[in-house]
């Protein structure tokens, strides 16, 4: 089954399944087949052509895969463009939102691990 340019695979649930499409998570996935009136625990294997148009038509109305994407690029290079704090950070690729770099940030700037010395030398006497 294949739903915004996305195969859904055959052996997991339906709620589970549409996790799968960027943008859908649980709770999202659970209101499309409430919207649908699928039940979440069905197969994708065994929908029917129907559930399958109803699941298409339910999400249609989400912003999801291309779409959502292209709006978060545009949301960053808006805040680039401007040059807001969070810009800077985005464009610099560090963390945006507070987070600690000294330490703990390892997954942005690389794992790159410095000890924490005293930061002088230390010089031989005769």
């Amino acid at each position: 089954m294949r739903l915004a340019g996305i195969t859904i695979p055959d052996t997991k649930r339906l709620d589970v399944a549409l996790t799968y499409i960027y943008g859908v998570g649980r709770s999202r996935a659970r209101t499309i087949l409430a919207e649908a009136k699928v039940p979440p625990a069905t197969k994708p294997a065994v929908v029917t052509a129907e559930e399958e148009s109803r699941i298409r038509r339910a999400m249609e109305t989400y912003k999801i895969e291309g779409a959502l994407k292209r709006e978060i690029g545009g949301n960053i290079k808006r805040l680039i463009d401007i040059k807001s704090y969070r810009g800077s950070r985005h464009a610099r690729r560090l963390p945006a939102r507070g987070q600690r770099t000294r330490t703990n940030s390892r997954t942005r700037r690389g794992n790159v691990r410095k000890t924490m010395g005293s930061g002088r030398k230390k010089v031989e006497k005769k």
